[in-house]
């Protein structure tokens, strides 16, 4: 399928230069279709009935198996959630913490998993530090950065697999096996590698993996999920606990957890939302394979990345090309950035703001095209 051909079915890429994947992709019309057909589809059949019930069981299980398929995980290794956070947070509360426990988060983490890094702090008083891995991201060595900062007490350590600020990729296998050397469980906030990166959660050793279908993989907010390993599983209890969750007996009792990550969900969603994200992703297997389409990602930050560093008054964050779809640079001519991000907004060109550090991000996806990029590129340099 050519690129002109795949954009058309974006209807959200009509009328502007869009560079906000990293914060939510655009749904295509296929998806679109799928979920109001799903939506009509229950309601025709009774929204509670035993035919849309055992269709409901069908579609997360069809949706599992389209995750696992394109992380190389096992299908009932994925717990189905609503997003990243909600992921990470599973993994954060599930894990019998004591007093005096060390967590170990990167310099680099989301605001959203912060906070609730603090709040574990609070309630059962573990200790938590910073490794600095944003001055890794020109020069430097993330994993023996992270090595050095482990104490013989951390239980856990929190990182990105593609830094949400800078754009930067952790080797993640390499710091899975630093950690695991000293029984540190690793949990990895998803969200802008998964879409992104060619995947196999397996070999990477990572314990938890929480990501979302809203952003590169361009599924419907609302949608994410879950890696939990196999041997991660059995120490990681569930928090919120709801009846999809558990396993029952003829008379309704309460008889144990589901066997695998599906223990972790809760109760009723939008199940609709399941066949728009398989169709989402169906979607990109039409254009190339991950490995295509993760090269195409690369082909074209390092145009964007090149083009903004010939501009005079920008300072790309990186000193080399990235090695994924966010782009990171700052103007050094004292316009605030939020500024340039409303002018460029006004002219259909959608980038965003990033306060630590104080830059513009602006992402590019596998159909991405030059032409929006020089669109972009000419437009911040005529501010």
């Amino acid at each position: 399928m050519t690129k002109d051909n795949h954009r058309q079915q974006f209807p959200a890429l009509a009328n502007k230069a869009y560079f906000n994947y990293g914060g939510q992709g655009p749904l295509p019309e296929p998806a679109l279709e799928a979920i109001y057909d799903a939506y009509k589809r229950v309601q025709l059949g009774g929204p509670f009935s035993g035919e849309v019930g055992a269709w409901v069981v069908q579609e997360a299980m069809l949706t599992r198996r389209a995750i696992a398929s394109e992380l190389t995980v096992p299908p009932e290794t994925i717990a189905l959630t609503e997003d990243v956070t909600v992921g990470c947070n599973i993994a954060l509360w599930g894990i019998d913490w004591k007093a005096g426990d060390h967590l170990l988060l990167s310099d680099c983490e989301h605001h959203g998993i912060v906070a609730s890094v603090m709040e574990l702090q609070r309630r059962f008083n573990i200790e938590v530090s910073i490794c600095p891995l944003a001055a890794t991201l020109n020069e430097g060595d993330p994993v023996a950065v992270i090595a050095n900062s482990l104490q013989p007490n951390t239980r856990l350590l929190v990182i990105s697999h593609i830094l949400w600020n800078t754009g930067q990729v952790l080797p993640l296998a390499e710091i899975v096996k630093v950690c695991h050397q000293t029984g540190v469980k690793v949990l990895v906030d998803a969200a802008q590698s998964v879409g992104v990166l060619p995947l196999n959660l397996i070999e990477s050793g990572v314990d938890f993996y929480a990501f979302t279908g809203h952003k590169w993989w361009c599924g419907p907010e609302g949608l994410g999920g879950l890696y939990v390993s196999a041997e991660a599983l059995a120490d990681l209890h569930p928090v919120f606990i709801g009846w999809r969750g558990i396993v029952t007996d003829a008379n309704a009792k309460v008889l144990g957890w589901k066997s695998g990550s599906q223990r972790y969900e809760i109760a009723t969603s939008a199940y609709p939302l399941y066949a728009g994200l398989r169709s989402a992703i169906a979607l990109q297997h039409e254009w190339g394979t991950i490995e295509e389409r993760y090269a195409e990602i690369c082909c074209l930050s390092k145009y964007l990345w090149e083009r903004l560093s010939e501009l005079p008054d920008v300072e790309c964050l990186r000193k080399s090309a990235p090695e994924a779809g966010l782009v990171s640079f700052r103007l050094t001519n004292g316009m605030p950035h939020k500024k340039l991000v409303d002018l460029l907004e006004k002219q259909g060109i959608m980038v965003r703001t990033i306060l630590n550090p104080d830059c513009v991000r602006a992402c590019v996806h596998y159909f991405t095209t030059e032409a929006e990029i020089d669109k972009l590129v000419g437009a911040i340099a005529n501010q």
